[in-house]
C-alpha cells in the first residue's frame, strides 16, 4: 500500500468512485487500478453540508473486503465529521479528510479541528483537511504541523462532472510553500489530462479524477497523461 508520508516521484492518480457505475463499483475500481490508478477516492456526502447524498461506511467496508491492498482516501463533505471517525476506521478507511468550513472558528461551537485530528490519528488513519474554492487557505494554517494531507477543492463540492476553477491555483501555490515534506497536497474537481498540468505546476501531488477517468474510452491513456507521460 502507498505510504503517503513519502513524497511521490510523480503525481498520484486518485480514482474517484463517485463517477463509477454504482452497479459495478468493485469491477470499475479494479479496472482503473489495473490500468495504473494509485488509489481510490471515496466521496461521502450527508445531504446537509452539500445537497447530495452518497456513500457511507458500508461502501468502505465492501471496498476493503474486495480490495484489501488498496489505499482508501475518504473525503467527508458532512456537517458532523466526528460522528464518522470510529465507524470509518473500523470499516477500513486509510485517510479521513474533513472540511475546514465545519470547524471552529469558521463555524463557531461546531467541530474542533485539533480534537478531530487527534482522534483520526489515534484510530490509525491519516488526517486530511479540505477547503472549498472560496475558503481562504489560512483557515488550515494552524493545523499544518498535524495534518497528513490538505485537499483543495477546485469545484464547488456536491456533485461530479463540474468544470475546473483555475482561481484556486494561487492559494494552492501558497499552501505548497507552507507544507512540510511529509504532507500531501491534493486537488479535487474538474481534473483531467489537460487541467491537471496547472495543478501539478502549482505543487499538487495527488490528483483526484472522476468523470474524466471513468467516462473515458481509454482509461490507461488518461492515467498516463495525468502523470505527465
Amino acid at each position: 500500500m502507498i505510504d503517503l508520508s513519502q513524497q511521490p516521484e510523480r503525481p498520484l492518480v486518485c480514482a474517484s468512485i463517485l463517477a463509477s457505475d454504482f452497479g459495478r463499483v468493485v469491477e470499475d475500481a479494479r479496472d482503473v487500478l489495473g490500468k495504473g490508478a494509485d488509489l481510490l477516492h471515496v466521496d461521502v456526502m450527508d445531504g446537509h453540508f452539500v445537497g447530495n447524498l452518497t456513500m457511507g461506511e458500508d461502501m468502505i467496508r465492501a471496498l476493503r473486503k474486495h480490495l484489501p491492498d488498496t489505499l482508501l482516501d475518504v473525503h467527508l463533505m458532512v456537517d458532523h465529521p466526528a460522528m464518522f471517525v470510529e465507524p470509518f476506521a473500523r470499516a477500513g478507511a486509510n485517510v479521513f479528510t474533513f472540511h475546514a468550513e465545519v470547524c471552529d472558528p469558521v463555524r463557531a461551537r461546531h467541530t474542533s479541528a485539533p480534537a478531530m485530528i487527534e482522534s483520526i490519528h489515534r484510530l490509525g488513519m491519516k488526517a486530511g483537511m479540505a477547503i472549498n474554492p472560496f475558503t481562504a487557505p489560512e483557515s488550515v494554517e494552524p493545523y499544518l504541523e498535524q495534518l497528513d494531507l490538505v485537499l483543495v477543492m477546485s469545484v464547488h463540492p456536491g456533485k461530479g462532472g463540474q468544470r475546473f476553477m483555475p482561481g484556486v491555483l494561487e492559494k494552492t501555490r501558497w499552501l505548497k510553500r507552507q507544507l512540510k515534506p511529509a504532507t500531501r497536497l491534493e486537488m479535487d474537481g474538474g481534473l483531467d489530462e489537460h487541467t491537471c498540468k496547472d495543478a501539478v505546476a502549482a505543487g499538487v501531488d495527488m490528483l483526484v479524477t472522476g468523470s474524466a477517468l471513468f467516462g473515458a474510452k481509454d482509461r490507461s491513456a488518461v492515467i498516463l497523461a495525468m502523470r505527465g507521460r
